[in-house]
This record gives structure tokens, C-alpha cells and sequence, in this order.
């Protein structure tokens, strides 16, 4: 997993609204609105930083190989939440979920193995996944 920080430069893009899924209706114009997705996605700056993701272990939560995931490190963990966690010296992408006394991580993909983290292991989260960006 490659970790990177936001870009300080902004750049703001035509927003088009309403984009229907129905039947296009050629009367509607154009806004002059713009959007900074940066300013949309980004909440706390200093504290977000952007992964690309290797892997399918969360497959099934819509997050796949390639994908960007902004993350936020001062968002408070909370049960089942999407984090980019730091185990035993290495990253991962996981569900957090607390049982009693110990914590287990776990993936959206069957293929792969739940880790169960006890107060043995080397544990932090990072920060939690509060968007994905994806390549169609």
C-alpha cells in the first residue's frame, strides 16, 4: 500500500447537477458552478492522507486493487469502520470490530483471513477510510 499526502494546489471543475439516470432532457443548461473535489473530500487536511490500494481483501466493500482511499487519521475508530490499520510492522486494510479484550480485523473478501489482534501484537490504526476513488 502506497501512502501519499493531499496536494496543496486547488483546482475547481465545472459541476454539472441533477445528471439524471432516466431519459436526458435536452432542455437543462449547463451551471457555472464549479467544484474543488479536494475541499469536498478532504475535511481535515493536516490530518488526511491518500493510499492506493493493492489487493482484493475488501473486494466486496467496492474496494479494489488500484483504488484510492482518502483517509482521515482524526476520525475516531468506531465498530466496523474501514481503516487502514499498522500490525506487526505491516499495513492493512481492514473492518474493526472490538470484542471484549481483544480486536479483530477483518476483511471483505471470504478468501482471506480474519486477524485477530491481542495486546501482544504491535497495533495502531492509521486513520479511516472516509472515500474511495475509483478507475471505471
Amino acid at each position: 500500500m502506497k501512502l501519499y499526502l493531499p496536494s496543496e494546489e486547488e483546482v475547481a471543475l465545472p459541476l454539472v447537477e441533477g445528471v439524471r439516470c432516466g431519459f436526458p432532457s435536452p432542455a437543462e443548461d449547463f451551471s457555472d458552478m464549479r467544484l474543488n473535489i479536494t475541499e469536498e473530500i478532504v475535511k481535515n487536511p493536516a490530518s488526511t492522507f491518500y493510499a492506493r490500494v493493492s489487493g482484493n481483501s475488501m473486494i466486496n466493500d467496492g474496494i479494489g486493487d488500484g483504488d484510492i482511499l482518502v483517509v482521515d487519521k482524526s476520525v475516531d475508530p468506531y465498530d466496523g469502520c474501514i481503516a487502514i490499520c499498522f500490525v506487526d510492522g505491516e499495513f492493512t486494510l481492514k473492518h474493526v470490530e472490538k470484542h471484549g479484550d481483544h480486536i479483530l480485523l477483518v476483511p471483505g473478501n471470504k478468501k482471506f483471513k480474519t486477524i485477530r489482534v491481542t495486546e501482544d501484537n504491535h497495533f495502531t490504526i492509521w486513520g479511516i477510510v472516509r472515500y474511495v476513488i475509483k478507475k471505471l
